[in-house]
């Protein structure tokens, strides 16, 4: 019996990414055994020639294929920070971040952080403010929550504190923000 194979992929961040991914394996007659963020549990091993295949299509659209160790451990703490903001469960907000990685990730933090920020020119505390920028973005966007509603969600110690951030990020309060014809998001995968 073969073992399943387990492929990394760079900027695999939202459900629309999960879709495409399972779109481009079938095009190659891969059979995933299990596709989540960032990761896609394969039947088998794909051939020299539906791996080189599988990195143009990924390429096309916008993901990539991690081949090194510790690129695949950066992105898998960018997931697990993209998980836990989405999550909507403030709870997990406001446990320790630094403890949070550790165990969910099962390496010690320093580590974490020191390969973070050497592969990703921020530090994961910036990269968190990022993420919850882009996720108050796109609740204001929904226009179904208070401000005040957003900032418990994300786990903000107040309302003040979450604009003085998003203005710091944007340039703009969460209210000029709103009020903008176009309001400019970014990608899940090119926040940074």
């Amino acid at each position: 019996m073969t073992q399943p194979h387990t492929l990394h992929i760079r900027n695999m961040v939202c459900p629309r990414c999960l879709k495409v991914v399972n779109q481009e394996l079938d095009k190659l007659d891969l059979q995933p055994l299990a596709i989540q963020l960032g990761e896609v549990k394969l039947e088998q091993e794909p051939t020299s020639e539906q791996l080189q295949k599988l990195r143009e299509s990924l390429k096309e659209n916008g993901f990539e294929l991690i081949e090194d160790k510790k690129a695949e451990l950066v992105e898998k703490i960018k997931i697990t920070i993209i998980e836990l903001i989405r999550s909507g469960e403030v709870e997990h907000l406001s446990i320790n971040l630094s403890d949070y990685l550790a165990q969910a990730l099962g390496r010690d933090y320093h580590y974490l952080s020191t390969l973070f920020s050497a592969e990703e020119g921020l530090t994961i505390a910036r990269y968190v403010v990022l993420q919850k920028v882009e996720r108050v973005k796109e609740l204001l966007t929904y226009n179904e929550l208070s401000l005040s509603q957003i900032s418990f969600q994300l786990g903000y110690s107040s309302v003040a504190h979450l604009s003085a951030q998003f203005k710091q990020v944007t340039g703009m309060s969460p209210s000029e923000y709103k009020k903008a014809a176009a309001p400019s998001r970014k990608p899940l995968d090119n926040v940074n």
